[in-house]
């Protein structure tokens, strides 16, 4: 089952597809194609979700979490980063965030 994703994932994001209708298209919600994704990254394919954080996300936003991560986290624990950035972010934004980071640095 998440392989036939995994493959469509990349494909999808790679033709800059909208994640919303990627999830669609998948029968996922946003929380499990995120999920989806955070398993692509992790296990160290790169993915360029730049189209989409900057159509969806504020600049300042996407700046200060990657900064975050970039300058001050210790690890790449959602948990930490949630009560470190505080109230400001939703989780939404920050796995986002966290997924250009990894894919631009960490891997």
């Amino acid at each position: 089952k998440s392989k036939s994703h995994k493959a469509d994932i990349i494909l999808y994001i790679d033709r800059k597809m909208p994640l919303e209708d990627i999830a669609d298209s998948k029968n996922l919600d946003m929380e499990e194609l995120l999920d989806e994704i955070e398993t692509i990254v992790f296990s160290g394919t790169k993915l360029n979700l730049d189209y989409y954080l900057e159509q969806t996300l504020d600049e300042d936003v996407i700046d200060d979490i990657y900064t975050y991560f970039h300058d001050e986290a210790e690890s790449d624990s959602l948990e930490i980063a949630m009560e470190e950035l505080g109230s400001d972010y939703d989780e939404f934004e920050v796995r986002l965030v966290r997924l250009k980071f990894m894919c631009e640095v960490a891997n």
